[in-house]
C-alpha cells in the first residue's frame, strides 16, 4: 500500500526548512570535512512530511555512512537568503535544496559547484531524469543540480461540488471557456462560495507563467537567465483574464493567498482551484469529498511551467566533503527513494526508473491522479529562472498583485514591468 503521512493543512502545512546535519565524525559545524557536511531542506507546501524525510535520511546514512540530524527553519525563501547569508560568513551548507529557479543567483555568487566536478560521466542522469526535470539544473552548458522534490501545477476540483452543480464530476474543464462557464455554473447553484481560486502569493508568478504559456508566448523559461516575455500580447492577455474571473465574482477579488488556498478547497469555500502537485498528498489526506486532479486548461495550447526544488552541491569545504555531499544527493534521488518520496508528499517522481518501481506502479494503479503532472510534463516548459531571481520575482508578484487590486492596468502595469526588469539585469547583458 502507498504511504499515507498525516498532514496538516493551513499555516503549519506551508512551508519550513529542514537543516541537515550530515556528520562524518566530527563536530557538525559545517566546515566540512570530519566537521561534518550541512544541508538546507525546504518544504514549502502541505506537510509535515518529516517522519518520511527523517527515513529517507537514515537510509541514507546507512548507505553512505554518513550521520543526519534534521532541524526545520524556514521556506525556499528563507532557506535561500539563509544560505546566501550562512556562506558569507564562511558558515554556508555544504548541499541544499533550492528552487530551481536560483540556479543563476547561485552561479553569479559562486555558492555552488557544476557537477562535472564531482563526477567525470554524467552521462546516468540522462537516463535517471525526466529531460524537463533534468533541464532546470543546467546552464552555460554544465549541469548543476539533480532534480529531487519537482512538480507541475495541476487543476484539482470538487466532485461534490461538481454533481451539486448539475456538472459532469468527471469532466473538468480543459479549456479557459469551459473554466469560466463551470465556475459560474457551480456559484449560481450555490455549490461553493466561489467557482475558482488561483494563488497571487508568494508562486503568482509562476500561476503567471502557466497563464502566458497557455496563450502561446514563447521563450518564458529564461534559459539564459534574462526574462523578456512580460510585455508580449498574450502575457497582457494572461493577466487581464486573471483580473476579470475576479471581476466577475468567479473567484476571490484582490490577492489570493497561496497557503490559504488549498485549505479553502478542502473546506468546499472554492470548488476549483490551481495549485502544485506537491500538494496532491496534503489534499489527498484531508479531503472529506471525492476530487479530482486534470491538466491546467488550454487557452490557445495547454501547457504548464514545471517547479519545485533540486539538490545543489555547494562550493565550500575540501575536496572530499563535496564529493560526499554529492554522494548523498545521489541516494536521495535514486528511483526507489524517488518513489517513496512522489508517493508520500505528491511531487512528481523524478523519472522513468522511479515510475517502472513496483510500489509506484501499484500507487499510480490505485491513484492514477498522481499521474497527472507527469503526463503534463508533455505539454511543460521550464519555469522562469533569471539572474536576481528574487528580485525579479518579487518585481512580477508586485506587479500582479497591484493589477488584481485595482491599482494598475495590465498593459501599461507589465510594460513598465519588463522596463524595470531590463534595468535589474542590464549588468548580466554587458558581460
Amino acid at each position: 500500500m502507498p504511504v499515507r503521512p498525516r498532514s496538516l493543512t493551513g499555516a503549519a502545512a506551508v512551508a519550513g526548512a529542514l537543516v541537515v546535519v550530515a556528520g562524518c565524525g566530527g563536530g557538525g559545524d559545517g566546515s566540512g570535512g570530519s566537521d561534518g557536511l550541512t544541508m538546507y531542506y525546504p518544504v514549502a507546501v502541505g506537510g509535515p512530511l518529516t517522519e518520511v524525510v527523517d527515513k529517507l535520511v537514515a537510509d541514507c546514512t546507512e548507505e553512505t555512512g554518513t550521520q543526519v540530524t534534521a532541524v526545520y527553519s524556514g521556506s525556499y525563501a528563507d532557506t535561500m537568503t539563509k544560505a546566501q547569508t550562512a556562506a558569507r560568513s564562511g558558515q554556508g551548507p555544504d548541499l541544499a535544496v533550492l528552487l530551481t529557479t536560483d540556479l543563476y543567483t547561485l552561479i553569479d555568487n559562486d555558492l555552488i559547484v557544476p557537477l562535472d566536478t564531482l563526477d567525470e560521466d554524467l552521462s546516468w542522469t540522462e537516463e535517471q531524469f525526466f529531460p524537463a526535470f533534468l533541464a532546470s539544473g543546467e546552464a552555460e552548458g554544465k549541469l548543476w543540480s539533480l532534480p529531487f522534490q519537482r512538480s507541475t501545477i495541476v487543476q484539482y476540483h470538487n466532485k461534490e461540488a461538481y454533481e451539486a452543480a448539475g456538472l459532469d464530476p468527471e469532466q473538468p474543464p480543459t479549456t479557459w471557456e469551459e473554466l469560466e462557464e463551470h465556475a459560474r455554473q457551480i456559484q449560481e447553484q450555490g455549490a461553493a462560495e466561489y467557482g475558482l481560486e488561483i494563488p497571487s502569493t508568494q508562486f503568482g508568478n509562476w500561476m503567471f507563467q502557466a497563464m502566458a504559456i497557455q496563450q502561446g508566448v514563447e521563450n518564458t523559461p529564461g534559459t539564459d537567465g534574462f526574462v523578456d516575455y512580460l510585455d508580449e500580447p498574450g502575457s497582457v492577455e494572461a493577466l487581464t483574464w486573471w483580473k476579470s474571473l475576479a471581476d466577475e465574482g468567479l473567484m476571490p477579488s484582490g490577492t489570493t493567498e497561496w497557503a490559504s488556498t488549498p485549505e479553502d478547497f478542502l473546506q468546499g469555500r472554492t470548488a476549483i482551484m490551481w495549485h502544485t502537485t506537491g500538494n496532491l498528498t496534503n489534499v489527498r489526506t484531508n479531503a472529506s469529498f471525492d476530487f479530482g486532479v486534470s491538466m491546467l486548461p488550454a487557452a490557445e495550447q495547454p501547457g504548464s511551467p514545471t517547479g519545485g526544488g533540486n539538490l545543489y552541491v555547494f562550493n565550500r569545504g575540501d575536496e572530499n566533503s563535496r564529493a560526499a555531499a554529492y554522494e548523498f544527493s545521489k541516494c536521495l534521488t535514486e528511483p526507489e527513494r524517488a518513489a517513496e518520496w512522489s508517493i508520500a508528499s505528491g511531487y512528481v517522481a523524478t523519472g522513468e526508473p522511479a515510475w517502472e518501481t513496483e510500489a509506484m506502479q501499484e500507487y499510480a494503479e490505485e491513484f492514477p491522479e498522481a499521474t497527472v503532472a507527469r503526463d503534463q510534463l508533455e505539454v511543460a516548459q521550464g519555469e522562469t529562472t533569471s539572474h536576481e531571481n528574487g528580485r525579479v520575482a518579487q518585481a512580477i508578484n508586485d506587479t500582479i498583485a497591484a493589477v488584481l487590486t485595482g491599482q494598475a492596468e495590465p498593459q501599461e502595469a507589465l510594460t513598465q514591468l519588463q522596463a524595470n526588469i531590463d534595468q535589474i539585469l542590464q549588468p548580466y547583458r554587458a558581460r
